[in-house]
């Protein structure tokens, strides 16, 4: 994780639904280059996603600094996903109040989801 700084964890907010709160977030898409990588996709799925939304090594999307550039808007404000529809299937697996959304969220000094 890059040099941001975390929240305590006993900071913590009640969980929404599931899109709400992650279009105001989107603290995962914005926590690690490393994280958004090609790991189950078969070729049909990875030929859905946009070249210029993968990343030169084809291992992962493409990112700036620790964000995903798929993502838009406001880390904590408002965001989306540009390739939702055929986002790869680590994005899929993150859930609102997991492990990787508490990392996250801590990143960026958010309070977690309980």
């Amino acid at each position: 994780m890059s040099g941001k700084t975390r929240s305590p964890t006993s900071m913590t907010a009640p969980l929404r639904d599931a899109q709400t709160v992650c279009q105001s977030c989107g603290a995962c898409c914005a926590t690690s280059r490393d994280w958004p990588r090609f790991t189950l996709e078969d070729d049909a799925a990875l030929a859905r996603i946009p070249e210029k939304f993968v990343d030169p090594s084809g291992a992962r999307i493409a990112c700036t600094g620790e964000r995903c550039n798929a993502l838009t808007g406001t880390v904590g404000t408002a965001t989306s996903c540009l390739i939702y529809n055929v986002r790869p299937d680590v994005c899929r697996a993150c859930e609102p109040g997991d492990e990787a959304c508490t990392i996250a969220r801590q990143t960026f000094g958010m309070p977690v989801i309980v």
